[in-house]
């Protein structure tokens, strides 16, 4: 192996130029605004106000449990991840690590699937902002249609902030996640006060399988145990969002990497803490389970309507400012896709702004692709569309966890970098066992059928453009652009 120093912006710059890109990209993002990047996406108090009802549903109160494990699993991944981010600092993340060192037919599959789960995501979250946070604090009565046609204004306006700068981004999801970050210890704190005074609290509920004790398929694979991973599953994702932003941070080879960690381990743990206060924090097991939302209806029967109404304000920032970064990492990976012109139309896509210096056009096709959803897909396809998608990153890490113990031996290594050291192996190992194990949590349930097909779907669409590649334009899947610093092969 090789050892090569790397540091600062211009070091990364110069490898950025060794890998056969001009640095077009604008460096703006401090550590804390990386680690953001990545945290924003996670968007923990998110994720749990979407998903807390279904564990509720599927396993009961006593699913909670099963964080643990999917905190525990993707830290696995997040660390096999950072080993990446730590050699090859190029947007495009996963797309980059394969192409460059498998090869670029492989890393071609990794880019379409990653752009798909990212297009559909932006549309998920903003319409999530619009329709279980915005309109409720307004007032508006909920209605398919006007969330749609908010849904559309939003995606606008986030459109319009993430091409402006690069830097306000970073502000903007800087800001998002320091106050859900206060909005979260807040109301832990709080809940937990108010239960030790008025004696609410109910510690067996940790213990209890709700409403899900009758039934018979509980421990059975793809049964109501299994499905309350989906918490876990689907929340702590996306903490590679930093790496596909690694042109515009400042030190990428230190700061990327430690985001990607950070982000999960500090998701993960508040995470926990957030879900043990609220499930002791359940005065009736039945009736918060059936409600339309669950975290809600507890923050409001032990803190009260205007914490509510906090509660509900705080995630629409943190939604609003995960829906930017959202925006922003699918754009980055259809550049970096097209700069190598292996995405359609790569002329017009692969396009740098010079004032702004964003990539104007990619962010647009983002925009695009969720007015389209927004406007033609009906509300049960879109569901099912969204849900099938929330397979993708399983796939996606399961596939970075595998190149990495197929290539892992010929790395090379960055002074300075962050390196697992004599553990890469037994991280590794442990990563993709847990992969799989969330793989069959999520493609198990009978009800999983139809999201199943959409994702095969999505893999057949991109089996024609890929022909289409192989048969018009194959030399662009030969061939890398640059020199291949991230590897040396032993003599």
């Amino acid at each position: 192996m090789t050892t090569e120093n790397i540091a600062g912006p211009r070091s990364a710059d110069d490898a950025v130029r060794s890998s056969g890109y001009a640095p077009e990209l604008k460096r703006t993002l401090g550590p804390f605004q990386t680690f953001a990047i990545s945290f924003a996406f996670i968007s923990v108090l998110v994720a749990i106000f979407a998903t807390y009802g279904a564990v509720l549903q599927s396993s009961g109160p006593v699913g909670i449990w099963l964080f643990i494990l999917a905190g525990i699993g993707q830290t696995l991944v997040a660390l096999v991840v950072a080993q990446f981010a730590a050699r090859i600092a190029l947007s495009g993340s996963s797309y980059q690590w394969a192409s460059r060192l498998a090869n670029p037919k492989i890393g071609w599959w990794f880019g379409w699937l990653t752009f798909w789960y990212l297009a559909i995501a932006v549309v998920a979250m903003t319409n999530a902002l619009v329709s279980q946070a915005l309109m409720p604090l307004l007032g508006m009565a909920p209605d398919e249609h006007v969330a749609r046609l908010i849904t559309v204004a939003v995606l606008l306006v986030e459109a319009v902030l993430v091409i402006a700068s690069t830097r306000l981004l970073g502000m903007i999801s800087s800001t998002a996640v320091a106050l859900e970050l206060t909005i979260l210890v807040l109301l832990i704190i709080g809940v937990i006060i108010v239960m030790a005074v008025t004696g609410s609290g109910t510690v067996d509920n940790l213990f209890s399988r709700g409403l899900a004790e009758a039934d018979p398929h509980y421990f059975a694979i793809g049964g109501g145990l299994m499905a309350g991973m989906i918490m876990g599953i689907g929340t702590l994702v996306g903490f590679d969002s930093a790496a596909n932003l690694a042109e515009e941070a400042k030190d990428p080879f230190r700061s990327v990497p430690r985001a990607i960690v950070l982000s999960v381990v500090a998701s993960g743990v508040l995470g926990l803490l957030f879900v043990i206060t609220l499930t002791v924090a359940i005065k009736d097991i039945p009736s918060v389970t059936t409600s339309g939302s669950p975290v809600a209806a507890i923050i409001r029967e032990q803190l009260g309507p205007v914490s509510e109404r906090i509660l509900l304000s705080g995630i629409a920032i943190a939604m609003f400012g995960a829906a930017m970064v959202i925006m922003a990492s699918g754009a980055r990976l259809a550049f970096a896709m097209a700069r190598d012109a292996r995405f359609p139309a790569h002329a017009v896509f692969r396009r740098v702004n010079p004032r702004t210096q964003t990539p104007v056009f990619a962010t647009l096709l983002i925009l695009g692709i969720g007015v389209i959803l927004m406007v033609a897909l009906p509300g049960a396809a879109l569901l099912q569309l969204i849900i099938g998608s929330t397979l993708l990153p399983a796939l996606i890490y399961g596939g970075i966890v595998v190149l990495y113990l197929a290539v892992r031996k010929r790395l090379g290594r960055k002074e300075g970098a962050f390196s697992l050291g004599r553990f890469e192996l037994p991280v590794a190992v442990a990563a993709v066992i847990w992969v799989a194990l969330a793989v069959l949590a999520l493609v198990s349930p009978s009800d999983a059928l139809v999201p199943d097909l959409i994702v095969l779907g999505l893999v057949l669409t991109g089996g024609v453009y890929f022909a289409k590649m192989l048969y018009f334009n194959r030399d662009v899947l030969e061939h890398e652009p640059g020199e291949d610093s991230a590897t040396s092969f032993a003599p």
